[in-house]
């Protein structure tokens, strides 16, 4: 049996902390460490009493969660050697029962897999539109994908291999290690498998907004660190946020086009009114970078 551990990443979740660590320590990990990023409710003393290993990140620094992960895993990998997969989870997660062990059985059976996801489901998805978006949008398809997100397992040796998250990326850091990852020859998998709960918590308009400005972000930011063939993703997101974003007008043409792929007209809408917020995120980093800084978190929470 492959020796899992597992980095949670963490600021202010409160009970939603408890249950993540509570879940994660029933799924069966072999060492639990949780990085605290300046909690003011004493997330980082209940972790400490709930037997997990706590980072008590430098905030000193500027925050981002590649950062906290990597610190997590560094960690990990100091008080528990043995590790062969990292189990990274978001402290506003839950790990669903026999997620663990059909994870590592996954990384285990292909030895080319660097990263393995399953399915990920919001915790209330009646709470609100915006919620029941982000339960649409985990419903990633089954086999080789081009990336996972920040919920997910890890093969240490791919981990290593490509040095982690970049840090200094704000958003995006997912699809920019997976990347890096099939660079070097790794695949990354989705399985049949329910991997988690997750409690998104968007219940107003203005926090889907921000984090859609926060999404094309990350595409203008991973496009320009990986703008080399064959990698397209984020070529082809920029572009066309840019084009609809130009041409504002003929959104209820996308409109149409979407309705006729998903055959659902909320997500269609909504993915249609993406293109504004992203290309609004998108300028944010061009114009920054031009200038020569760097931009800070954009939360939506």
């Amino acid at each position: 049996m492959s020796v899992v551990g597992l980095v949670v990443i963490g600021r202010n979740e409160g009970e939603r902390l408890k249950q993540c660590l509570r879940a994660a320590r029933a799924g069966g990990a072999s060492h639990l460490v949780y990085v605290d990023s300046n909690s003011t409710d004493g997330s980082a003393d209940w972790a400490r009493s709930f037997g997990a290993d706590v980072v008590d990140l430098d905030m000193t620094r500027a925050f981002t969660a590649a950062r906290a992960r990597n610190a997590g895993a560094r960690r990990l990998l100091e008080v528990a050697p043995q590790t062969q997969f990292i189990q990274f989870v978001d402290g506003d997660c839950e790990l669903q029962p026999g997620w663990i062990a059909a994870g590592a059985a996954a990384l285990e059976s292909r030895p080319k897999v660097a990263a393995v996801c399953g399915r990920l489901r919001e915790r209330h998805p009646d709470a609100s539109i915006y919620n029941r978006l982000c339960d649409m949008e985990w419903d990633i398809p089954l086999g080789e994908i081009d990336t996972c997100g920040g919920v997910a397992m890890i093969r240490r040796q791919a981990f290593e291999q490509v040095g982690g998250f970049c840090e200094t990326m704000i958003a995006g850091e997912e699809p920019d290690m997976c990347f890096r990852m099939r660079k070097a020859g790794w695949v990354i998998l989705r399985i049949d498998a329910e991997m988690g709960l997750h409690d998104a918590a968007i219940t107003r308009f203005g926090q889907w907004w921000k984090r859609q400005i926060r999404n094309g972000h990350a595409y203008a930011e991973g496009h320009f660190r990986n703008s080399a063939p064959p990698e397209h993703f984020w070529r082809r997101n920029v572009l066309s946020n840019f084009f609809w974003a130009a041409f504002f007008p003929f959104l209820p043409l996308l409109y149409l086009k979407l309705l006729v792929r998903y055959r659902n007209e909320l997500l269609a809408r909504f993915i249609a009114l993406t293109k504004i917020p992203q290309a609004i995120g998108q300028l944010k980093f061009y114009w920054t970078h031009w200038r020569g800084g760097h931009t800070g978190l954009i939360e939506y929470k």
